[in-house]
């Protein structure tokens, strides 16, 4: 069994769609890989002079943390730090990258495998340290993810994808993909799921039509414009109809479109 580490940039992931993801789905995703979590650190931002002055803020704050802790994480809080730039414009900083890089540095010598929750290309050179190491570093994030890093990582997982791991999707009976293949002439696709955990674990023979497909404000679209939608890795959110002769057809699909909240709420 390999000895896995995750190491969760939750600041990163909450601003880029993965706010209130589910911390107990992430520890089955890094099981699945065929490992035993050794470590599983999460990096966050604590605000203490707003918390001083606003109990509810701090209250909601705490809950928070402790809904964290109780799925198994340790806790590396960052201060917010507030400082006016040159132009004396208010800049509000909790940047944890360092901290994050030097402990999986350090603790990826009794490890076999890491799971990097992050989008920030900055930790391109942290994957490649780890390659070559002889360790497996695999990726996890959300929305504005570097295409370096995701080139760079022995697999992505996009969290939008990753069943039960999105909240939304709780209480939602539809699927969510991306386009493999497309024909933009006679506009159609074929989009992919995951069904589990492990890497290999999806389906992609889910039909798409171009006339059961709009934009997440609801518009058709052209052709060019549906084929790009595979270029692009843009996620597809569809009802799901099983007919009878065995095919599988995407219906009422969408681009989805990821919840905001957190930018909202903080």
């Amino acid at each position: 069994m390999l000895k896995a580490g995750i190491f969760l940039d939750v600041e990163n992931l909450s601003r880029n769609g993965g706010w209130g993801l589910r911390y107990d789905i992430v520890k089955k995703l890094a099981e699945a890989q065929g490992t035993t979590i050794i470590r599983a650190n999460a990096y966050l931002a604590i605000d203490r002079d707003r918390e001083e002055k606003d109990p509810p803020f701090r209250q909601k704050a705490e809950e928070y943390r402790n809904a964290i802790r109780r799925a198994g994480f340790h806790l590396v809080l960052k201060d917010v730090i507030r400082y006016r730039d040159a132009a004396g414009e208010l800049v509000v900083k909790a940047n944890a990258d360092v901290d994050l890089t030097v402990d999986v540095l350090t603790q990826s010598e009794n490890l076999d495998y890491v799971l990097l929750g992050s989008g920030d290309g900055d930790f391109v050179r942290l994957v490649r340290a780890i390659q070559n190491r002889g360790k497996r570093i695999d990726v996890l994030s959300f929305a504005n993810t570097s295409r370096m890093l995701r080139k760079e990582a022995d697999h992505y997982f996009s969290g939008f994808l990753v069943p039960g791991l999105y909240p939304e999707e709780e209480n939602s009976e539809r699927l969510r993909g991306v386009m493999h293949g497309v024909n933009e002439e006679k506009g159609y696709g074929f989009i992919s799921i995951m069904t589990g955990y492990e890497v290999d674990a999806e389906r992609n023979n889910i039909f798409l039509h171009i006339s059961d497909f709009r934009t997440a404000d609801g518009e058709p679209v052209g052709n060019t414009y549906f084929a790009r939608l595979k270029t692009q890795e843009s996620i597809i959110e569809f009802d799901l109809v099983e007919h009878e002769d065995g095919r599988s057809q995407a219906v009422s699909a969408c681009e989805f479109r990821y919840s905001r909240e957190f930018q909202q709420t903080t």
